[in-house]
């Protein structure tokens, strides 16, 4: 079965990957799905940047495909006959927004397209995106939260940007 994993990833966190891990276990393919979210309009990393990152850190799993979309999740899974969205959850608090969304995209796609949730290792479930930026913007260690890949680009991007 395929499934799809949808996000910004903006950076890539340890949480994401440890979803990422969990997924592959279950499934025989897993499709990481990197969207622009229209929410926020400045992001850390380019959409080919993020590409560039997950292709690094995936580039010898052969049960991985990394795509870029401007899609929605629901639309990526009926187009690559994903049975499945994997969504991660760290909170309560993500519960009710995901279990919300759960339900838009099993009624747009018709009832074809579910819903799964996975919970990242306790250790990671603090860890998002936004926070690692913050982290990283108040110059203090990001190591723990990312990949030694993502914090390198990072670190780059940011000595760029000065």
């Amino acid at each position: 079965m395929r499934v799809l994993y949808p996000g910004s990833f903006d950076p890539i966190t340890k949480g994401h990957m440890n979803i990422v891990d969990q997924a592959t276990l279950l499934f025989d393919e897993v499709i990481i799905a990197v969207l622009q979210n229209p929410i926020k309009k400045i992001s850390f990393f380019t959409l080919e940047e993020r590409l560039e990152i997950l292709n690094k850190l995936y580039y010898n799993n052969t049960k991985i495909k990394i795509i870029a979309s401007n899609n929605t999740a629901t639309d990526l899974a009926l187009e690559y006959k994903c049975k499945a969205i994997i969504r991660g959850l760290r909170s309560i608090k993500d519960f009710e927004y995901e279990k919300q969304l759960a339900e838009i995209n099993k009624d747009i796609s018709d009832d074809q397209v579910n819903t799964i949730c996975l919970f990242a290792e306790a250790k990671l479930q603090t860890v998002s995106s936004s926070v690692v930026k913050e982290i990283f913007y108040l110059n203090k260690s990001i190591s723990k939260y990312v990949d030694p890949i993502v914090e390198e680009k990072m670190i780059k991007k940011g000595e760029n940007n000065k």
